[in-house]
């Protein structure tokens, strides 16, 4: 029942449909990554039966050969024995004659038993080698399995990081657009342009105050002037 159980485990297990099995999963990667670790501990399981198995069927192989190995010395000892029975009694010793055929019946039931243990043997050494050999293509399954399920498990870990990186530029894609550097730029140039302007009308205002200054030089010149012409003028009056 036990081979038979473990041998039912080992088929379910290379049955899986892995494609099936990751759809109905809400976290692919973390099922396979627990899927590998179930179908590593389930391989180390079976094979430990199997070795198991193995071991009982070479057991059985050896018991038969041993069976028919007893078979045939018992087989050599009735004839060794026959042969001396009819040598006594070709040279008229019946009685010694009399027990060498004994022994050589009793060599010959040894003979029987042997050849009776060997052939029980032959059924259960066939039906053994039938479930060591579906074992061993069940393993072979198994260890098939396991090597699809680390892959898949790889790949997924690949295109996962691969996903997130590509969300992480699309992130700072998006954030780019929201910020609208061009915006900034904009804000950044009329701020120049305002700071700019202010200093134009710095530069005005400077260049309007020193033009005053200079009309007030002008108007103070025709004014001593004038106070000359008329100092001359009295000068000139006060003569006559």
């Amino acid at each position: 029942m036990a081979k038979q159980s473990i041998f039912g485990r080992i088929a379910q297990l290379t049955r899986a449909n892995i494609n099936g099995l990751l759809d109905q999963a809400e976290d692919p990667s973390t099922m396979l990554d627990q899927m590998v670790r179930d179908y590593t501990n389930s391989i180390a399981e079976a094979e430990e039966a199997v070795a198991t198995t193995i071991g009982n069927l070479r057991l059985l192989e050896q018991d038969h050969a041993e069976d028919v190995a007893a078979a045939a010395d018992w087989e050599r000892k009735a004839l060794a024995a026959s042969n001396k029975a009819d040598e006594l009694r070709s040279s008229g010793n019946p009685v010694d004659a009399d027990k060498f055929d004994a022994l050589a019946r009793v060599a010959l039931g040894k003979q029987l038993q042997s050849e009776k243990e060997a052939k029980t043997a032959e059924p259960q050494i066939a039906s053994q080698t039938d479930v060591v050999g579906k074992l061993k293509t069940g393993l072979t399954g198994m260890r098939s399995k396991l090597d699809q399920l680390a892959a898949k498990r790889d790949e997924l870990n690949a295109r996962s990081k691969t996903v997130e990186a590509q969300t992480k530029v699309a992130d700072a894609v998006q954030s780019i657009d929201i910020l609208d550097p061009t915006s900034e730029i904009s804000r950044f140039e009329d701020k120049v342009r305002r700071e700019e302007a202010k200093m134009l009308g710095r530069q005005e205002l400077a260049a309007s105050s020193l033009d005053a200054q200079f009309e007030s030089l002008d108007d103070l010149g025709e004014q001593t002037e004038v106070d000359a012409r008329l100092a001359a003028l009295k000068l000139g009056a006060l003569d006559k």
